[in-house]
């Protein structure tokens, strides 16, 4: 179905707000709470089709292909999706956002007709990137792809490979020249999770979750025409599904962010204890929840102009950066904020829901969670270099200090 068609913003608003009474499950939060894989990934896979239906799942993809929401209205769809606290598509969001970018961009008309049909109709895909001596130095990579008649002959060892467990397919990099320098001997795969080599392995994290896996690659073969872009030129190809990273992501994370995670915590702090007494009537607590009222807003404000710069085309080198820092950096204090003011509660250990984000309310997890935002898709201290030296045009750091 394609998406709603309205001139004016506040009639779409209404309709989508309309749509998100109707449609978000109203329990949905206690179904996926110690939800099991096999019903996780169920939830997700019907949640998709559900938005699918109403032209919402991938509004930013081209109009011959279930998209071409107006920009201004993409934003409009990711406020309320947040403002009603709908389900995050998250084992789907590998395949609407990464692999389509790589495939609109490079993928041949094949690789397309074969996997975007796919993906709306619930193909599952993980990105195998990084390594253990390869996270944020990419062009490290050790992964090694050798011709072998038809096909590639691949093997190796890929880390922090979200959602791996679930994948049908898998964006791979390898290196198919390993006397080229870094970034010119790498190429970019189209993997079969099926293949025989494959062995997925999730790990177990701090807070209680296997959200990442490693693969392990033993002699899997590749077909020839699963190879996007030209041999040698995957460090381009990954530019355009690195780039899918940002935008209208950052934008429901900070919508999410202030409309679910903030509103939660005021509430909790106007709650009346044993006693009567309210912790927003503490002058810290109400200083505290001020400040992260403010940088919120303000993370808010950076990610929609972040969304007009890419339609517009004038987004600047750093942008991107200062928008994902300041949302890690963001988030850390808050959902350290709020294991200061939930006490003792706070850190009963407790399951939270698998399909929503890191403002669950579950604030120790919450917080042990945020702290991956800080590590992929470049540290924070990457993004400091980048904001420096692409940003506001400060020297290079020596190249033994990095």
């Amino acid at each position: 179905m394609a998406p709603p068609i309205a001139t004016d913003l506040d009639d779409f608003r209404s309709a989508v707000r309309t749509w998100c009474f109707e449609h978000i499950p109203k329990d949905w939060e206690s179904q996926q709470t110690n939800a099991s894989d096999d019903d996780f990934v169920d939830f997700q896979r019907e949640w998709l089709q559900t938005l699918r239906r109403a032209g919402f799942a991938v509004p930013h993809w081209p109009s011959d292909h279930g998209g071409g929401m107006p920009i201004s209205q993409q934003i409009v769809l990711y406020q309320e999706l947040a403002a009603h606290n709908a389900p995050r598509l998250v084992v789907p969001f590998v395949a609407i956002h990464h692999a389509a970018a790589t495939l609109f961009a490079a993928g041949t008309k094949e690789q397309q007709r074969k996997h975007l049909p796919a993906i709306l109709d619930g193909e599952v895909w993980v990105q195998a990137f990084s390594e253990p001596t390869a996270g944020s130095d990419l062009a490290a990579l050790k992964t090694r792809a050798e011709l072998d008649g038809d096909a590639y002959l691949i093997n190796g060892h890929k880390v922090w490979a979200s959602g791996a467990q679930y994948a049908d397919w898998c964006l791979l990099l390898a290196r198919t020249d390993p006397h080229a320098p870094r970034r010119q001997g790498i190429s970019y795969f189209l993997l079969d999770m099926t293949s025989t080599g494959v062995d997925v392995r999730p790990i177990r994290q701090a807070n209680g979750e296997s959200h990442f896996c490693e693969i392990f690659l033993d002699d899997v073969r590749i077909p020839r025409t699963n190879l996007v872009g030209s041999e040698n030129a995957g460090w381009t190809v990954a530019q355009e599904t690195l780039g899918a990273e940002r935008g209208l992501t950052m934008l429901e994370l900070t919508e999410r962010l202030a409309n679910v995670g903030f509103r939660r915590l005021v509430e909790q702090c106007v709650q009346p204890d044993s006693s009567g007494r309210r912790l927003i009537d503490d002058a810290v607590v109400l200083n505290g929840l001020a400040s992260l009222e403010t940088d919120i807003s303000g993370v808010r404000a950076l990610a929609v102009q972040l969304v007009h710069k890419h339609e517009d085309r004038t987004i600047q080198p750093a942008d991107a950066s200062v928008v994902k820092l300041s949302y890690s950096e963001i988030l850390q204090r808050f959902t350290d904020f709020g294991v200061e003011v939930g006490a003792l509660s706070a850190q009963q250990i407790r399951r939270k829901s698998r399909s929503g984000g890191w403002e669950s309310g579950a604030w120790v997890l919450d917080f042990i969670g945020s702290w991956e935002w800080t590590i992929p898709g470049g540290t924070s201290e990457i993004q400091r270099s980048i904001i420096a030296e692409r940003g506001l045009g400060l020297p290079r750091e020596p190249r033994g200090a990095r």
